[in-house]
């Protein structure tokens, strides 16, 4: 009986964050695109003033920034001296 009930609160958890979920996907998409944005505006020619700071952090988003330069709409990459496509 505890387990038919567990299952039915699970299940009701479900149903109300089910609307949500694209939206939750949207704003953390949104936040993704804002922190690339941030960390690679120094090669796209916008003054980043903690540029030292974020140099550690390229080797780990290296992966993403294919994907987020063509949600930007960049159909190549916008740094010259950097290919990923």
């Amino acid at each position: 009986m505890l387990d038919k009930m567990k299952a039915l609160i699970h299940w009701y958890e479900e149903v109300l964050s089910m609307p949500h979920r694209r939206e939750v996907a949207s704003e953390l998409r949104d936040e993704d695109d804002l922190f690339l944005l941030l960390l690679y505006s120094e090669m796209i020619g916008i003054p980043n003033p903690v540029y030292y700071y974020t140099l550690e952090l390229y080797p780990y988003m290296i992966e993403k920034f294919h994907d987020w330069h063509l949600r930007m709409g960049m159909e190549k990459s916008p740094l010259s001296g950097f290919r990923c496509c």
